[in-house]
């Protein structure tokens, strides 16, 4: 069951329709999965895919880079460490404003290149879905001049937790943030009370914390927070919230410009 506010009949039909096609059981986020660039290769539903990096990484790099070299989309490439640091010495990528590198097996040492490289300097949108990310990682991110300029970060299926979760929405990079997913990384109600209070958080529009491990607490947090006046879209499917609570929560959220709300 999903609970829904203040949302137009059709488009929670659509969503519905939406939800019920994705193989994960949830939507492409609503804003593209961070299909940057041109396309890759290989199609939905794995027909073809590498398992590996590609034999010439550097075309590779080319093919998926737009024309203006300012949307580089990477995604299910496996590049590793290896081709990050390729992408990092390409003349073409230096422009680069939004970078998709979902299922990359960078880890914490890939997160370091891209704190470190001045080619990374200009990212406004940047995805490391499935990446490995930890807590370190997050602290090369906040720590790095680099990333000062997101407006979107999606670093959904890593592992965060909520030390990391507190790190992140309490660094500087939070400030210019209007889009954060952190789907599948094992927050609980600790990391939700973070970015509840969290007033870095202030034009957030787009908060995604699908599968995570949050209860009626942290769930309550949210909906009530002072400083998240600027959301939209809160996904909170697949979290420790039971019907009744989702129910409860829904008929009466505190934020005035959210628009769209899923919490079971």
């Amino acid at each position: 069951m999903k609970s829904f506010k203040n949302y137009p009949a059709l488009l929670v039909l659509i969503t519905l329709f939406v939800l019920a096609g994705c193989s994960s059981g949830k939507s492409s986020h609503g804003y593209g999965s961070y299909g940057y660039g041109k396309k890759g290769k290989g199609g939905h539903h794995g027909y073809g895919l590498r398992t590996g990096p590609p034999e010439n990484i550097p075309q590779h790099i080319l093919e998926h880079t737009d024309a203006a070299g300012t949307g580089i989309n990477l995604n299910n490439s496996h590049l590793g460490v290896k081709g990050l640091r390729i992408l990092a010495e390409t003349p073409k990528a230096q422009n680069v404003r939004t970078l998709a590198l979902k299922s990359n097996d960078l880890g914490d040492e890939g997160v370091q290149i891209l704190a470190s490289s001045e080619t990374f300097k200009n990212l406004e949108k940047l995805s490391l879905w499935d990446n490995k990310v930890t807590t370190e990682g997050t602290r090369l991110l906040v720590e790095s001049r680099n990333f000062q300029n997101l407006t979107e970060l999606n670093l959904m299926e890593n592992q965060l937790s909520d030390e990391g979760v507190k790190m992140l929405v309490n660094s500087s990079l939070a400030d210019s943030l209007t889009l954060l997913d952190l789907s599948k990384n094992k927050i609980t109600d600790e990391g939700a009370i973070a970015i509840a209070n969290s007033p870095k958080l202030a034009n957030l529009k787009h908060l995604d914390l699908y599968r995570n491990q949050i209860g009626p607490k942290g769930a309550e947090a949210l909906l009530n927070s002072e400083y998240l006046k600027n959301l939209e879209h809160l996904e909170l499917t697949a979290n420790s919230i039971d019907i009744d609570t989702s129910n409860r929560l829904t008929e009466s959220p505190g934020l005035p410009n959210l628009k769209y709300l899923a919490i079971h």
